[in-house]
């Protein structure tokens, strides 16, 4: 099988400095990894010209003999000689062990419960107010029969065998040896040789559990309440993960909401409009009375102060902002129609009289 090029194995070019190809080299080593990548024949073989690739490369005078003769000039192979397993590559080239901890160490079976989430709807109404909910969250407990073992009642685990409770074996393939989880107790570094009845040695058990929370004011869509200890039960003994409860806020039939300020929409009536008038509008809270000055035009946003979401961290409330649209008739009486061709003589006059919105008062009054 022909070799690739050292430099197009590390994807540099043939002027990159030190610097560049040990960053190279790292990056591939940890995509690569057999511990990242484990029973992946094609990832260690990967892996494995990456280190050889480097060794020759991150020598001075390797590399120049390699770029003067090619594979030729470092030796079949030559590169990745004097390293005995994948540890030896990381130590050799100043890495250390990038995946926390000893790989040949004995394996702890001590693992911290998955974290849970969970997503609740609720309404506008109720993030303004905030409110308690109460959840039904499915998740593993600690088996109560085996107290978590997995092993039946007096009775334990017993040490691996194969790889005396290391969780791993090790194999060589010509000068690499290779560390490979336990096939035996599958990387526990022990063995059930009686299983709990009850979890069937699993140690954990699928349960419902009731959950108060509180739900603060101000929540939006995405908040995220953090529930600590409630989500499932650890291996082993370990620690329980959390809970996260992701909230998102239904859309109200009235209001649009964009962060603290809320919007609506009010319609009125063109005399109201030209004539000024008091309309009720809406709240979170009830009713509020808005003034509408005398000639006020589609479109025109007025403030109402205070009327909208509460800041999250109680820091006072956001505004409301109406919005009012002038809705002209569809359909109208005689007297309405009287009206209108009555407004229809004084609109054809200069709009710049002063005394135009008295004339319209007049004829509405």
């Amino acid at each position: 099988m022909t070799k690739r090029d050292y430099y197009e194995v590390l994807s540099v070019s043939r002027t990159a400095t030190d610097v560049e190809i040990k960053r190279s080299y790292r990056s591939l080593a940890l995509q690569y990894h057999p511990d990242k990548n484990p029973d992946d024949p094609a990832a260690e073989e990967k892996f494995k010209e990456a280190a050889e690739a480097y060794s020759v490369l991150s020598d001075a005078q390797k590399r120049a003999s390699y770029d003067r003769f090619g594979h030729q000039g470092v030796g079949a192979g030559a590169g990745a000689a004097g390293f005995s397993n994948f540890d030896d590559i990381f130590e050799m080239f100043g890495f250390g062990d990038m995946f926390g901890g000893g790989r040949t160490s004995r394996r702890t079976t001590v693992q911290r419960g998955s974290d849970l989430r969970y997503d609740l709807e609720i309404t506008l109404e109720e993030a303004a107010a905030g409110k308690d909910a109460s959840l039904r969250i499915p998740r593993l407990e600690t088996c109560d029969e085996c107290t978590g073992s997995g092993a039946e009642k007096g009775t334990s685990a017993e040490t691996c065998a194969s790889c005396g409770g290391s969780g791993q074996t090790r194999y060589s393939q010509g000068f690499f040896s290779v560390m490979r989880t336990c096939s035996t107790c599958r990387g526990q570094g022990k063995i059930i040789k009686s299983p709990c009845s009850k979890c069937r040695g699993a140690g954990r058990i699928e349960k419902e559990k009731a959950i108060e929370i509180k739900i603060p004011a101000g929540v939006e869509t995405g908040s995220r309440l953090r529930v600590s200890g409630e989500g499932e039960a650890g291996v082993g003994g370990g620690p329980s993960g959390d809970l996260y409860v992701v909230l998102h806020v239904k859309e109200h039939e009235r209001f649009e909401r964009q962060g603290e300020n809320l919007y609506s929409a009010e319609p009125i009536t063109f005399a109201q409009a030209a004539l000024g008038a008091e309309i009720t509008v809406g709240t979170l809270d009830g009713e509020e009375t808005l003034k509408v000055p005398a000639g006020t035009q589609t479109g025109t946003v007025f403030r109402v102060k205070g009327q909208g979401m509460p800041n999250l961290g109680g820091r006072g409330k956001g505004d409301l902002f109406v919005a009012v649209t002038v809705i002209t008739p569809k359909s109208l009486t005689k007297e309405q129609r009287k009206v209108l061709e009555q407004l229809s003589e004084v609109e054809t006059k200069d709009f710049s009289d002063p005394s135009f919105v008295q004339k319209v008062r007049n004829i509405f009054g």
